[in-house]
């Protein structure tokens, strides 16, 4: 199958890998001639140190290269989803199946991914998405991720092109429950970092992992998922492996700032985008919006955009006014 990868990052590039290994036809676009020169020649991302790409891969900055694709793979950090599909809309085939693999929510409006590029190119979207590092999926490290989607032959037609020995795909008929968990864990993963970085422990992270689940649920539900998509890899999966790895860049991001950094500072020294830290504001819009109760969310969005102190902000949070763990608890 002629593929399209849109997004060289180092999401975009472990995917093209995958997709490369899967013996199709794979382009990896940029967003600049420069960087697609520079994988041409050295055939390396530098997000992905010591991981040899393929030398036939095709590599451009031409978004037109998406005309003859089958297949195109949208995954451009959130904050450009809608700048990049605009610019590849016009030249897509007609019959395209449209995979979103971006994990964040539009910081104006509140958009899902997959909204935005159904919105630009009038297309069903297959969301793919799960607790899937790009430094382990190209040195194929095993695996587990979701395409989802409303039409089921999509959802099937994506996890028969993605999935290989390493790579496992399920399908999932709830892509607004996926692509929330995917994209308000990398809230909590950041505050989960702040944890880290005030020198706190276990028993922290436990309390705030799942406390900020209960949150995504809550406001996932109320936009119409499913309770139980937040059990599965897009939900406690991908909470797990951004909370607790440091190839998560929110978490490190968080421990900089937990450790006295400020927030631009911190961002910088991690060098690549940070997506919890657009996805905290739009999360919070959306949680306004909702009239969901999201502490955590609105804490994180204290100190990253009002400059509220980190150990205030916990400690406010854990006076909070007392509380039942489960909305109904069964007492009569």
């Amino acid at each position: 199958m002629e593929i399209a990868v849109v997004g060289s990052g180092g999401w975009g590039t472990a995917i093209s890998m995958l997709l490369h290994r899967n013996r199709h036809e794979v382009t990896l676009i940029s967003y600049s001639k420069e960087e697609s020169d520079n994988l041409a020649a050295k055939l390396e991302n530098p997000f992905l140190p010591g991981v040899k790409l393929p030398a036939d891969l095709r590599y451009t900055a031409d978004p037109a290269a998406v005309a003859d694709a089958s297949l195109v793979v949208v995954v451009p950090p959130s904050f450009a989803v809608r700048a990049t599909v605009e610019k590849i809309a016009p030249h897509l085939r007609p019959d395209a199946i449209m995979v979103s693999a971006t994990k964040g929510i539009e910081a104006d409006t509140g958009k899902r991914m997959s909204e935005i590029v159904s919105e630009v190119t009038g297309k069903k979207v297959v969301v793919l998405s799960g607790p899937s590092h790009a430094e382990e999926v190209s040195r194929e490290v095993p695996t587990g991720v979701v395409a989802a989607c409303e039409d089921r032959l999509l959802a099937e037609i994506v996890q028969e092109v993605f999935m290989n020995r390493t790579f496992r795909v399920y399908t999932s008929s709830d892509p607004i429950g996926v692509e929330l968990g995917a994209a308000m864990k990398n809230v909590i993963a950041l505050c989960a970092g702040v944890c880290d970085g005030l020198g706190y422990g276990d028993n922290t992270k436990a309390l705030l992992m799942t406390r900020g689940l209960t949150e995504v649920a809550r406001l996932g539900m109320k936009l119409g998922s499913r309770k139980d998509t937040f059990a599965g890899l897009t939900g406690i999966g991908d909470l797990i492996v951004t909370c607790t790895s440091m190839h998560s860049r929110n978490r490190r991001a968080g421990i900089l700032i937990g450790e006295g950094k400020g927030v631009s500072e911190a961002m910088q020294e991690v060098g690549a985008v940070v997506e919890g830290y657009y996805a905290t504001k739009a999360v919070k819009l959306l949680g306004d919006r909702c009239g969901v109760e999201m502490p955590i969310t609105n804490a994180a969005y204290d100190v990253l955009y009002g400059g509220a102190p980190v150990g205030e902000v916990l400690h406010h949070l854990m006076g909070r006014k007392k509380g039942k763990e489960i909305e109904d608890a069964g007492w009569s």
